[in-house]
């Protein structure tokens, strides 16, 4: 099955074995010629299995009977995460919102609580927020600045549509009891972002994943941000992350 995608303002045509993709895909369609073109095949939904399985492991529950097409969905996002730095962007691990039309992306290993977060902001803000993606936002950055987008790989909760703003600040997310949310230096932040960056297997591809890190670190401020699961969480790293 075919269809064409418009992914940070790039077309990208889409090949797959089964339909799951292009319905789940079915908001950000195109008819807009392509720029690049990815195709999946039953080795790469093997791929995506194994992996699946391995991460329930990790996690320490059992693994879960995943569907043919689900697994097909992850390869396909893969594969354009895979081709995505030739283009000066760069699939990014974090929740990502517009708040007042600025965008703020949190990002923290899984498990950590930047759903969460998001939500406290919603619950803070209101009607000011729109959610971008939940879970693994793109990031375009180039010289003129960075915006950050949504796709339909949003998440379990499924937070996020075909929504994009000027990127303002990131928040390196972790619990604590009382907030503390202060900027750090970008040199600080740069370990933890390639940690939450996805790194492509092509070596070019991944050559520009850096190129792309280090135009993001001289283009947005970071704060380092501990946090409850209060709503004075929310009003503690807004008023931070705003100013300036």
């Amino acid at each position: 099955m075919d269809g064409v995608y418009r992914f940070a303002e790039l077309n990208i045509a889409v090949r797959s074995l089964f339909r799951d993709v292009h319905d789940y895909c079915a908001e950000f369609h195109t008819d807009a010629e392509a720029d690049f073109a990815v195709e999946t095949s039953a080795e790469d939904i093997a791929f995506e299995r194994t992996r699946a399985a391995a991460s329930d492991a990790a996690l320490g529950r059992p693994s879960r009977a995943y569907t043919d097409g689900y697994l097909e969905e992850l390869a396909v996002y893969r594969k354009i995460a895979e081709r995505l730095p030739l283009y000066d962007t760069v699939l990014f691990h974090g929740s990502a919102l517009a708040a007042d039309g600025e965008g703020y992306l949190f990002t923290a290993p899984s498990g950590t609580g930047k759903s969460t977060h998001a939500r406290l902001w919603r619950e803070l803000l209101g009607d000011r927020v729109v959610m971008i993606n939940d879970d693994k936002p793109l990031l375009r950055v180039t010289e003129e600045g960075v915006t950050v987008y949504g796709t339909p790989f949003r998440g379990k909760h499924g937070l996020g549509g075909d929504v994009s703003a000027p990127l303002r600040s990131i928040g390196l997310l972790s619990r604590g009891e009382e907030n503390d949310v202060r900027t750090i230096s970008a040199s600080d932040a740069f370990p933890r972002l390639l940690r939450q960056a996805y790194r492509p297997s092509d070596g070019p591809a991944l050559k520009a994943t850096l190129a792309i890190l280090e135009r993001l670190a001289r283009t947005v401020r970071f704060f380092d941000m501990k946090c409850n699961m209060d709503v004075s969480a929310a009003a503690a790293a807004f008023g931070a992350m705003s100013k300036g």
